[in-house]
């Protein structure tokens, strides 16, 4: 049984992270394995859309400690561990501009909640547990969570738990703005699937263009992203692409798409 497994169907490519007997827990090769992943999805062209989740009843544990424990490492070889390892899953992220969907099928903690948050979108299932657990063990938030928390639910709440490490539910995850849907067991991966066919099946360039525009623009004022969403507007009137969307819009039929 492999720790990370991976697939592509109809323009789709998922991520299923396979220790369910660990609560897909990582240890560093399979979180190099998940980043080596997310670049090929990136570069591949028959993909449109990723999906991450994880096998059996959990979403992802964060690290697994007893590895962690078997690992001992001096601050500075524990520092590059995280920078050579660890991090690699979100720079690999940050550079792709392809949907990403977390499907959270159950628990996320630690660095797995920080995993789920820098996806785009996050669908939960109901029995879905969160939390930043990271101070329970006396620890701060590696991989993240420092910084893409407040960005979704703002700084108050955010501390809050971050400080405390409480666990929270689906329902009240959804209240405070973390995720963006939450659905019964046996519906998640189906409500997964629909959005992640819905975003596959639209222009693939504009897509793309879209989720690097909206990025892009939280680091600058709004006169530069405007002149920077002309570049982009330009550049993509130019596609295939967008003229096979007119034409489809136009002519009230399913467009057929080539991403350029």
């Amino acid at each position: 049984m492999t720790a990370l497994e991976y697939d592509v169907a109809d323009h789709v490519a998922t991520i299923r992270l396979n220790r369910p007997q660990k609560r897909n827990a990582f240890t560093f090769e399979m979180v190099n394995d998940w980043a080596d992943r997310l670049v090929d999805a990136q570069a591949d062209p028959e993909v449109r859309v990723i999906v991450v989740t994880g096998a059996g009843s959990g979403f992802c544990s964060g690290i697994d400690l007893s590895w962690v424990e078997d690992h001992e490492q001096a601050p500075l070889e524990f520092k590059q561990a995280l920078t050579h390892h660890i991090h690699r899953v979100p720079l690999a992220l940050e550079g792709i501009d392809k949907p990403v969907i977390a499907a959270v099928n159950g628990d996320a903690m630690g660095a797995g909640l920080d995993m789920a948050l820098m996806c785009d979108v996050r669908l939960v299932s109901t029995t879905a547990r969160m939390a930043m657990s990271y101070v329970k063990v006396g620890l701060v938030p590696g991989d993240g969570g420092c910084w893409l928390l407040p960005r979704l639910i703002g700084m108050p709440r955010a501390l809050e738990l971050l400080w405390t490490g409480d666990m929270i539910g689906a329902e009240r995850a959804a209240e405070l703005g973390m995720v963006n849907s939450v659905h019964g067991p046996d519906q998640l991966m189906d409500a997964t699937y629909a959005l992640a066919a819905r975003l596959a099946s639209a222009p693939p360039v504009a897509v793309r263009m879209i989720k690097r525009t909206a990025y892009q623009s939280q680091r600058l004022d709004f006169r530069t992203s405007l002149d920077l969403i002309s570049s982009h507007m330009g550049v993509v009137r130019s596609t295939e692409d967008s003229v096979e969307a007119y034409r489809a819009f136009t002519e009230k039929r399913p467009g057929k798409y080539v991403g350029r």
